[in-house]
Parts: C-alpha cells; sequence; structure tokens
C-alpha cells in the first residue's frame, strides 16, 4: 500500500479540524483544553483509504499564530498540504503564514478547499474563490483543486477525497530502502506499555526488537512494540504515521524534536551551512542575528551567519548562511527549515540544508556546488576538502545518499576507491608523490641500507594502512621486502673503505668466539666515523651475520652454530647452567643470555633450575 502524507494549514477557525473529521471520522482535537476553547493548540492526527492502495495519513495543524511552532512541528515531512480558506472569511493572516512556510518547506502539491460554503451566497463564494486564485498565482498551488465544501452539510466532500487521491496518485512514495529516520513529535507513557514516542517515518522502516538510535545523545534504544494509526503491526515503513513502544528509556529523557535513526549512521550538529530565502515581508536580517530554527519537530535557538559578506540581507533576498546552533540538531543535507525571528516571533524565512559539518573557513562558492550540483560534483567537493579522504559511512551522513549512490557517483568523479573508502585523485597522486621523494631521502642519507620500514615510511608522508597498502599497489617503482620499502632503482652498495671495516667487525666478532665483544668498542675501532659504522654494524645484524642474543651482547653465528650443534648432540639431555658452563667455557655472564636466547629459539626449554634439551 502506498502512503501519502497530508497535512493542514490555513488560519485559526477555518474549519480544518472540522473537515478532517467529516472526511475522517476523526476529531483531531485529543486535548481537554482544545475541546473546551473551540480550537486547535497541537497536532492532531488520522487517515483514509482514498484508494484499494492508497492510505492518506492526515496531519491537522493549529491555525492560531501562537501555536505556529506546533503547526512547524506537523508541516515537515507532509507530501501535499490540504490549505484551507473560509468561504466567509477569506484570507486571513495565517493564511498566508501558513502559505509561506509550505512553499519555504518545498511542498509541491495540495488541494484547496474553501469551507464553510454553506454560509455564503454563491456570489460571495465565486469572489472568495477568485481571491483565492489571485493569492497561489505562479505558487506551487498555482492550478491546484479549489473545491467548495461543507463539514456541517457533507456537500463537496466526495470531490475533496478524489481531489486528495488524485493528488496523492502523482506524490513519490517516500524511500523504504533509505536509512531509518522518525522525528518525535509526542512522547508520553502509557500504563502497561511504558515508554511511547509518535512520529511519521521520513525513510527507512522500523519494526519490532529493532535497536534504534536517539539523537541528540546517541543513545541506543530497543523498539518493543509498534503501531500504525493505532493499529498494532510489526514494522512501520515510510510515510506512515507510527507509535513506537521503547525499552530502556524513560519519558523524561524525551521531547519533541528528537530523532531516532537507524543506529550508528548519523550524528547531530551544532554548525550548518544552508540556502536561505528570506520573505519579502521580512525585515532585513543581520549578521549574528539571532533565530528560531525548525527542522523536522525540532525548534532550536540559533544565530545566522551570513557568509561571504557580513551586510544584512534585504528581504526577499536569497543567500548563503550559517547557523550556529545552542544545542545539537540531527539533520541531512536537502532537509528543509523555517527560521522565524527571535523577538517578536514571526516567520521570516527558510531553506535547505547543505552541509552539516563545514569546515570553519571555506569559500562561500563551494555551498554552490552543494546546492546545485549533481552527485558526483558533490561527494568530489567533500572528498577534496577532507585530508586523507572519507569513509562511505561519513558520506552518507554528509551528503544524505545512499552507499550504492555514493559509490556510482565516486566512479563518475574518478574518484580513488578503496574497500569503504574514497580518496581524491590529486591528493592520492600528491602522496604518492611524496612516498617517491621520502624514499629518496632516505636512500640519500642510508645508501647502505637496502630500504626503509615499511611503518616508518607510512607515518612520515602521515596516511593510514588503508591508504598505504593502496599507494603501494599502484607504484609500480617502489619494491617491498618484507617490512622494508625501496624504490626498486635502488641498490645498496659500499664504498671501499666501507667494505673493509665490514670486514674488520665481523672479524672482531668472530675472533672473540663466546667471549661478546663490546659493540661500541669494535665501531670505533673499525676505522670509519660513528654513523656509518653503525650502519655497518647493523646490516651484519640484519644479514645475521652478527647475532644478538641479550642486552648489549652480540656474538658471529658461528659462534651461536657451534653451541646450537654441541647441545643437538644431547638432545633430551637434562643439565644445569653449571654443566652449560663447563661445556662452553663460558662465565655465568654469557651463559644465562646464552641459555634464554636457546629457549626462546626451542632448543632448550628451563624447568626449575634446571633445563633439558630438546
Amino acid at each position: 500500500m502506498k502512503h501519502v502524507v497530508v497535512g493542514t494549514a490555513g488560519h485559526i477557525d477555518h474549519g480544518k479540524t472540522a473537515l478532517v473529521q467529516a472526511l475522517t471520522g476523526v476529531n483531531t482535537d485529543r486535548l481537554k483544553e482544545e475541546k473546551e476553547r473551540g480550537i486547535s493548540i497541537d497536532l492532531g492526527f488520522a487517515r483514509f483509504d482514498a484508494a484499494p492502495a492508497l492510505r492518506l495519513s492526515i496531519i491537522d495543524v493549529p491555525g492560531h499564530e501562537r501555536f505556529i511552532r506546533n503547526m512547524l512541528a506537523g508541516a515537515a515531512g507532509i507530501d501535499i498540504v490540504l490549505f484551507v480558506v473560509a468561504a466567509d472569511q477569506s484570507i486571513r493572516p495565517q493564511t498566508r503564514e501558513h502559505f509561506e512556510i509550505c512553499r519555504l518547506l518545498g511542498i509541491s502539491r495540495g488541494v484547496i478547499a474553501l469551507t464553510k460554503s454553506d454560509l455564503v451566497e454563491p456570489a460571495i463564494l465565486d469572489l472568495v474563490r477568485c481571491e483565492v486564485d489571485d493569492f497561489v498565482r505562479g505558487s506551487f498551488l498555482h492550478n491546484a483543486p479549489v473545491i467548495a465544501v461543507s463539514a456541517r452539510t457533507g456537500a463537496g466532500l466526495d470531490d475533496l477525497r478524489s481531489a486528495l487521491a488524485a493528488a496523492a496518485a502523482s506524490v513519490c512514495a517516500k524511500d523504504a530502502s533509505r536509512w531509518f529516520r522518525l522525528p518525535i513529535d509526542r512522547a508520553f507513557s502509557m500504563k502497561g506499555f511504558g515508554t511511547v514516542v509518535t512520529g511519521t517515518l521520513i525513510a527507512g522502516s522500523v519494526a519490532v526488537e529493532d535497536e534504534v538510535e536517539l539523537h541528540p545523545g546517541n543513545r541506543r534504544i530497543r523498539v518493543r512494540g509498534v503501531q500504525v494509526h493505532n493499529e498494532p503491526a510489526r514494522s512501520a515503513v515510510a510515510g506512515q504515521r507510527a507509535a513506537l513502544n521503547l525499552a530502556g528509556i524513560e519519558t523524561a529523557d524525551l521531547r519533541r524534536g528528537m530523532v531516532l535513526t537507524a543506529p550508528g549512521r548519523f550524528r547531530s550538529t551544532l554548525r550548518l551551512d544552508c540556502s536561505l530565502e528570506l520573505l519579502r515581508d521580512a525585515p532585513p536580517l543581520k549578521h549574528r542575528a539571532p533565530v528560531h530554527l525548525h527542522s523536522g519537530a525540532a525548534e532550536l535557538v540559533g544565530e545566522v551567519r551570513i557568509l561571504g559578506e557580513t551586510a544584512a540581507l534585504p528581504p526577499g533576498s536569497a543567500s548563503f548562511v550559517r547557523i550556529l546552533l545552542r544545542e545539537p540538531l540531527l539533520a541531512l543535507p536537502g532537509d528543509r527549515f523555517i527560521l522565524r525571528r527571535f523577538s517578536p516571533v514571526t516567520t521570516i524565512g527558510g531553506g535547505e540544508v547543505l552541509d552539516i559539518a563545514p569546515p570553519r573557513r571555506a569559500p562561500v562558492e563551494r555551498l554552490g556546488t552543494l546546492h546545485h550540483g549533481a552527485a558526483p560534483e558533490r561527494i568530489a567537493l567533500l572528498v577534496r576538502e577532507s585530508d586523507g579522504g572519507l569513509g562511505a559511512s561519513e558520506l552518507v551522513a554528509r551528503s544524505g545518499l545512499r552507499e550504492t549512490e555514493i559509490a556510482k557517483a565516486a566512479r563518475e568523479a574518478g574518484l580513488v576507491m578503496l574497500p569503504g573508502w574514497f580518496v581524491h585523485p590529486a591528493w592520492f597522486s600528491a602522496k604518492a608523490n611524496a612516498l617517491r621523494e621520502e624514499l629518496a631521502r632516505f636512500h640519500s642519507g642510508n645508501p647502505l641500507l637496502s630500504g626503509m620500514p615499511r611503518e616508518e615510511l607510512r607515518a612520515r608522508i602521515g596516511v593510514s594502512a588503508l591508504v598505504f597498502d593502496a599507494l603501494l599497489a599502484v607504484s609500480s617503482d617502489i619494491a617491498i621486502l618484507g617490512d622494508l620499502a625501496r624504490l626498486a632503482s635502488h641498490r645498496a652498495a659500499m664504498r671501499d673503505d666501507e667494505a673493509e671495516a665490514s670486514r674488520r667487525i665481523e672479524a672482531a666478532f668472530e675472533k672473540a668466539g663466546l667471549e661478546a665483544p663490546s659493540p661500541d668498542e669494535v665501531v670505533a675501532a673499525c676505522g670509519l666515523p660513528p654513523a656509518r659504522a653503525r650502519t655497518l654494524l647493523h646490516l651484519l645484524l640484519r644479514d645475521r651475520t652478527l647475532i644478538p642474543v641479550g642486552a648489549g651482547l652480540i656474538f658471529h653465528a658461528s659462534a651461536i652454530a657451534r653451541v646450537r650443534n654441541l647441545l643437538a648432540a644431547r638432545k633430551g639431555v637434562r643439565f644445569t647452567v653449571g654443566d652449560f658452563k663447563t661445556w662452553t667455557g663460558v662465565s655465568r655472564k654469557y651463559a644465562i643470555p646464552l641459555l634464554e636466547y636457546f629457549d626462546r629459539d626451542r632448543i632448550t626449554r628451563r624447568e626449575g633450575d634446571a633445563r633439558v634439551v630438546l
């Protein structure tokens, strides 16, 4: 079944709630005060099936200027506006304000109902119809059906149902394949159930026993139960009004404006870059002006920063702005919002979120790309701005796209695509060059070494292990030898004096046998400067010509081999340190480190104060 959200709009006492009751049989005024005063104060909800496979969820909003904030909580996410004008009053102040709010929220379809048509003469009704036609001319309601109705007599209701069904048929259903999002518009406790929240799913789906995440706060919660329009269900999908029974959270921890999402996918923000349109009758908007921002069901206080200049924005103008919020908000690029003055609180404009994590200092021109650019341009911009690239999960939150859409956009943009990660080709190429330059510098300063440790190289160019491996994979002029990296053209070569010094170092250790000499003394006596001589010692250690046994103890490989053979001839023999000293003729100073070395090499095994030859 297709689910479409219809929202009412119009001035107070123009018959919105009575019309919804006539259409659905549901009185959406649920509060005692609403019934006593005869006006809607908060959101009301009803539904009816306009066709066998088409269900309309109706959100009835208050019309009084004092409750515009409640109206805004319900207006976000509606697909069709049921624009109500009373035939006995015509266009009134909240008619105009509601109209502008719907326009700024990007609502593109609607049906106009001329209510209370039974209270006026046909001539008056025709006059009001003309006034409404003039009012909506050139707007999203231009050519929308205008239907005279009476909730009291039932006149025109069938025509109105048909018009709503026709408008709903042309609406694209909300996308249940995207990640789940539900702005909370009510939170309460129900006896026997516990904590319950309600809202309209604007994307994705949710089912009983799903884990969801609450924003702001990043708190994980389990869905204990689901109702769709007061009927138990296993799941709810995008476009449906749903009530979720939540486990593990108290009603006091919830409030209108919070958002439930798929876990681990999104994050709240205190900084938004946006496109903004000011209404023609709004006052000029100054740089750093305080405002009320309405997004989804949330209302937050923020400060507007005019980007590119600091002059006040004139009425009717459009601009890019940054909004700094006092409290975190869960939003995605593409979400619409409304701005209201801080005081007096009146609607002044609205727009679209472009970036939820903008750089602190960035050219304003980037927002033109985020606003008007195709997906490949937008993804390429975000990746280019991030040193080291961006992961797929980050791009979901930053772009509002699905992973498959991001991957397609990345291919079209020519980005470097790694597993779950995207890198801009210019940055990738620069890092590949930096890799070669770093290796060239290393070889120049260490001509005797065959390569540079991989981790040291990665740290010097400052990339992740994933990117580093990708750089190596595409760099055919770089060779990998174990944990060393080198330019393929590099060959370690000794000069004559270095070869002679290396022979002297090796000979000194070989001559010493099991009486290990001091490495510092051997290096000092080889005839080269200490740094070069130390490099030669490291090369002999790397090639296993010399064997490090313990702290400061190095033996020639031939001496270690003799002891290994001596022990091999005593396989299975149990012996003490004293026995080992007798066999080898070494002092305890060398015997203990040698035995510990052979323990590590699994030639011997210690058993108490003795050892066994394995």
